[in-house]
C-alpha cells in the first residue's frame, strides 16, 4: 500500500485514520473478552428489573382482559415461587455453562494450540448465552425484591408483567442451553476450528492487504539506510499490535527524514532494542533536538500488547493452522489426517495471498517521495512460515509430504511469476526431505510424480493424471 501525504493531513484526516487503528485494536481485543456482553447483559437485566414494576403499578388495573389471561396469574407467594425457580435454576445452569466453556478453551489448548483460545472466546453464541443466563439470573432476584404480600402490612403487589418476563426469558434459557451444547459439540470438531481460523485469516487479508498491482514494489527503488543511521529504540517490550502509519509518515516529513521500520505487526519487542532507523533526507546527520523528537515520535507510534491480536497481524492465522498442523503430528496426539486438513487450509489461504500486494509498504508525502518503509513480510516469508515445520516434522509421513507437494502444484498454478522461484526453492526442500527417508520404491515413485506435477505446474501445465 503506498500513502501519500503531507504537513497539511496533520489535522481530521490523520486524527481519524489513527482513532480508526487504535478502535480496531480495541475491537479486536473487547470481542475475545467474555464478560463484556454478559455484563451488559447484567445491567440491562438490573434496569429492567427496576422499571418494569413501576410499569406495573401504573397499568396494571387498565390492562384489557384479552392480555391479562396472557399474564403470570398467580398470588404474591406463586410468584415469589416461581422467581425463586428461575434464579436458582438459572444459577445453576450458568455454572454448567461456565465449566463446558472453560473445558473447551483448555481442549483447545492442549488438543490444537494455545493460539486458538482467542478464537474461541471470541464465540458470539457462547457470550450470548452466557448473557442471557445471568441476565435473567439478575433479572428474577431484582423483580423478585418487588413483590409484597398481605401480611408485610402493607398492599398486595403483583407484577404480573414483570413476573410473566421472567417465565419468558427463562423458557429463552432453555432453549438457549440446548444451542448452546449443539453448537459446543460442533464447535470443537476439528474442522470447524479450521474453518474458522481460515475464515479468520482471509478477512484480515482482505482488509488489510491491497489488490495486487502489476508494478510490484519490489521493483520499486527503497531506500537503503546509511552508515551512521540514528536507531529508534522499541519503548516497550511485547508483541506489537500496530503502528501508526499516520504518526511515522508526519514525523519523517516535520523532520524531513526517511525512517525504515524493521518489525511489523506480530513481531516480539523488547524495550530499547531498534525497532528500525531514521536518516535526514537531504543533510548529513540530526541535530540534538530533531533526533529527540523523532525517537518520541516514532515510540508513540509503536503500539505493544501482552499477545499477539489479529486486528493488523497478517501471519496470525497462518501460525494458527501451523500450530494445529504441528500439534497433530506431535508423538502424543499422532493424528497426520488433522496435518493434511490443515495444510489444506494454509494451501487455499497462500494461493489467496498471491493476489495481493506483499512486501515492504512505502509511505509517501505529497510530492510523492518515500518517507517511509515498513517491513511486511513478502511472499517467501509467508511461504516458508507455513511449510517450514510441517516438512519438518512430518516428514517421516508420506500422507503429510504428499500434501505439501498438492500444496506447491496448487501455489504454482495460482502464483505470479516473481514467486515461481520460491516455489521452486520449496520444492527442492520437500524433495530432499523424501530422498532422506526410509520410503519404499511404490511410495517414491507416487513422489516422483508428485514432484513432476509441481513442476509442470510451474510452467502453466496442468497434469490430471
Amino acid at each position: 500500500m503506498i500513502w501519500k501525504g503531507g504537513p497539511e493531513d496533520d489535522g481530521t484526516a490523520m486524527g481519524l485514520g489513527r482513532l480508526r487503528g487504535r478502535l480496531s485494536v480495541l475491537r479486536d481485543n473487547l470481542r475475545t473478552q467474555l464478560w463484556l456482553l454478559p455484563s451488559i447483559g447484567v445491567a440491562i437485566a438490573i434496569a429492567l428489573g427496576v422499571g418494569l414494576p413501576r410499569l406495573d403499578q401504573r397499568i396494571d388495573d387498565e390492562l384489557p382482559p384479552w392480555l391479562t389471561t396472557y399474564l403470570f396469574g398467580g398470588g404474591a407467594s406463586a410468584a415469589r415461587t416461581v422467581l425463586e425457580a428461575i434464579a436458582g435454576s438459572l444459577i445453576t445452569v450458568t455454572s454448567l455453562t461456565f465449566s463446558l466453556t472453560v473445558v473447551t478453551l483448555q481442549l483447545a489448548s492442549s488438543q490444537y494450540s494455545p493460539r486458538l483460545l482467542r478464537t474461541f472466546s471470541a464465540d458470539r453464541l457462547v457470550q450470548l448465552t452466557l448473557a442471557l443466563f445471568l441476565s435473567t439470573f439478575t433479572y428474577a432476584l431484582t423483580v423478585l425484591r418487588t413483590i409484597r404480600t398481605a401480611g408485610e402490612q402493607r398492599q398486595v403487589f403483583v407484577p404480573q408483567i414483570s413476573v410473566t418476563t421472567g417465565f419468558v426469558l427463562a423458557l429463552a434459557s432453555v432453549l438457549a442451553l440446548v444451542a448452546f451444547l449443539s453448537h459446543l459439540a460442533r464447535e470443537v470438531r476439528v474442522e470447524s476450528v479450521l474453518l474458522r481460523v481460515h475464515s479468520d485469516a482471509r478477512q484480515i487479508v482482505r482488509r488489510i492487504l491491497p489488490e495486487r498491482e502489476s508494478a510490484s514494489v519490489t521493483g520499486t527503488n527503497i531506500p537503503v539506510p546509511p552508515p551512521g543511521a540514528l536507531t529508534l529504540p522499541s519503548p516497550s517490550s511485547g508483541f506489537l499490535a500496530r503502528i501508526d502509519e499516520d504518526e511515522l509518515l508526519s514525523a519523517a516529513v516535520h523532520a524531513d527524514a526517511i525512517l525504515h521500520v524493521f518489525c511489523c505487526p506480530g513481531s516480539l519487542l523488547i524495550a530499547g532494542t531498534p525497532v528500525g532507523v531514521g536518516w535526514p533526507r537531504s543533510a548529513d546527520s540530526f541535530d540534538e533536538d530533531t533526533r529527540g523528537h523523532l525517537t518520541k515520535r516514532v515510540a508513540k507510534a509503536i503500539d505493544t500488547r501482552s499477545e499477539r491480536t489479529t486486528a493488523h497481524d497478517l501471519t496470525y492465522g497462518i501460525r494458527q493452522l501451523v500450530d494445529v498442523a504441528i500439534r497433530a503430528l506431535s508423538p502424543g496426539i499422532n493424528d497426520p489426517t488433522t496435518a493434511v486438513h490443515a495444510l489444506g487450509h494454509l494451501s487455499s489461504l497462500l494461493c489467496l495471498l498471491t493476489r495481493y500486494q506483499l512486501g515492504p509498504q512505502l509511505l509517501r508525502d505529497d510530492r510523492g517521495r518515500i518517507r517511509v518503509v515498513l517491513n511486511r513480510p513478502d511472499f517467501g516469508d509467508l511461504l516458508e512460515l507455513a511449510i517450514q515445520q510441517p516438512r519438518r516434522y512430518g516428514a517421516k509421513d508420506p500422507a503429510v509430504l504428499a500434501q505439501l507437494l498438492f500444496l506447491l502444484r496448487d501455489l504454482a498454478w495460482c502464483a505470479a511469476y516473481e514467486h515461481r522461484p520460491v516455489i521452486a526453492e520449496q520444492l527442492v526442500r520437500v524433495r530432499r526431505e523424501v530422498t532422506e527417508q526410509d520410503y519404499d520404491a511404490t511410495e517414491l515413485t507416487r513422489f516422483d510424480g508428485l514432484v513432476r506435477h509441481v513442476e509442470e505446474a510451474l510452467e502453466g501445465r496442468w497434469t490430471l493424471d
